[in-house]
């Protein structure tokens, strides 16, 4: 019996070696520069042929390529292709960069200046430097969008630039001005001291001249060094105005400024007219208390003013001017509301006041007298009728916000809570608020 072999078959398999890509490197001379920027890229290695994709839509052949780049931060690619057809890549980056600086168009003598600048392209936490001349006097990082800030305090003009690496700013050129600190000292009261006083910074900056009106009429000018005290007459009762002009010495830039005074009786009360109640009248206006006008006569719209004026002011309730009253008066500001959006009224009854507010700003003040026994609810209410003329019970123009609560003129407003819950307002002043009110507004009620 024949045994039988089994037979085997050997396949060989032959493959081909791998080609190998070819060698590339690349460089960019230089990399980083100011806009336009001309570049030397250069592609080494082992391959026949470069072909390049220059990151700005534009392209190229050959191992060094020179090209100018506009502002920006591109990607040059090269791709070397080898004698048998393969291909390899390399890339460099290219900052093509700008700095523009602006300054303010005139500081002041002590005072910081503000020197903006933007780095084109951003380059987060780039190191920018200010210089004047080739002095380093600061520096600052790049935000996310290329800004940066330098704040320089201004003793004399200057010329600044900045600079990152090699790339610089254009030049700004910062003037200055004196310091020019000017003051009225003094009451301002008829019969009572009243000066002004000026002194220009740094000494012997330059002269002052100062013209001067009296009521109108201007009198003869004052010249004086860098420092003026000047006394007024105060008589009788006047309105001043003082222009102060700076004739500069070099190497400081010229300027005025003008202020204002107003010499006026000390005691005022009803009945009174003449100047000294237009200047009171003006002054309550320009703060935003409610009268009809200003026609230089104390009437019951002055007093209600004059009171609105002395609740917020805790003094006392009279209605009535003093010297304490004219003085506030001077330094006084618009008082801020407790809510700062959309048109509304807000009573506050600690102080016995309304305020009407619009967006954010206080544009009317009024004396009000709420609920005697504290019952003018406290909350966010809304109009939600409005009645005009005179109901039964002497309400004129109502406003009601809750139930029978309004607020509403009333022939007695006085300087206490009165009320019988209303909140009311003078009679003169009703139909200016009902007015300028709408259904639905807010009224907020608050200690």
């Amino acid at each position: 019996m024949r045994r039988l072999v089994p037979a085997f078959v050997l396949f060989l398999v032959w493959a081909a070696p791998a080609q190998a890509k070819p060698n590339v490197s690349v460089q960019a001379t230089p990399a980083t520069g100011q806009a336009p920027l001309d570049v030397t890229l250069t592609a080494t290695g082992d391959a026949v042929s470069y072909h390049w994709d220059l990151g700005d839509k534009t392209q190229a052949d050959g191992p060094i390529v020179q090209h100018q780049y506009a502002t920006g931060r591109f990607t040059a690619t090269v791709t070397g292709t080898a004698a048998d057809g393969t291909t390899a890549q390399a890339s460099v980056v290219v900052t093509s960069a700008q700095l523009t600086l602006r300054g303010p168009k005139l500081a002041t003598y002590g005072k910081r200046a503000t020197i903006r600048g933007r780095m084109a392209p951003a380059v987060q936490g780039a190191p920018i430097t200010l210089y004047s001349g080739t002095t380093p006097l600061r520096s600052a990082k790049a935000d996310k969008k290329g800004r940066f800030v330098f704040k320089i305090k201004q003793t004399t003009p200057a010329t600044y630039a900045a600079h990152f690496e090699v790339v610089g700013s254009n030049e700004v050129t910062v003037p200055v001005r004196q310091a020019l600190d000017v003051a009225m000292a003094g009451s301002a009261i008829v019969g009572r001291p009243l000066k002004l006083r000026a002194k220009l910074r740094p000494a012997g900056a330059g002269t002052l001249k100062v013209r001067i009106w009296r009521s109108g009429h201007e009198l003869a000018p004052k010249t004086f060094g860098d420092h003026a005290h000047l006394s007024l007459s105060t008589k009788r009762v006047a309105q001043y105005k003082l222009r102060v002009i700076v004739v500069p010495s070099a190497p400081y830039s010229p300027r005025k400024t003008t202020v204002r005074a107003s010499v006026f009786l000390p005691y005022l009360s009803l009945g009174a007219r003449g100047p000294s109640v237009r200047i009171l009248e003006r002054r309550l206006a320009e703060l935003h208390y409610t009268t009809r006008g200003v026609d230089g006569y104390y009437s019951y719209d002055t007093a209600d003013a004059v009171m609105a004026f002395q609740k917020l002011n805790g003094l006392a309730r009279t209605g009535r001017v003093t010297p304490d009253l004219w003085r506030r008066l001077q330094s006084a500001h618009t008082p801020l509301p407790r809510y700062r959006f959309g048109h509304h009224f807000e009573v506050n009854k600690s102080k016995q006041v309304l305020f009407e507010v619009n967006h954010g700003r206080v544009v009317r003040i009024v004396h009000v007298s709420t609920g005697a026994t504290g019952n003018t609810p406290i909350g966010v209410w809304h109009i939600y009728s409005k009645v005009p003329g005179t109901l039964p019970d002497g309400m004129f123009d109502s406003n009601f916000f809750l139930r029978g609560f309004a607020i509403h003129g009333y022939p007695s407003v006085p300087s206490y809570p009165a009320s019988h819950g209303c909140v009311r307002v003078p009679n003169w002043v009703a139909p200016i608020l009902f007015a300028s009110s709408y259904y639905g507004e807010a009224v907020y009620i608050y200690y």
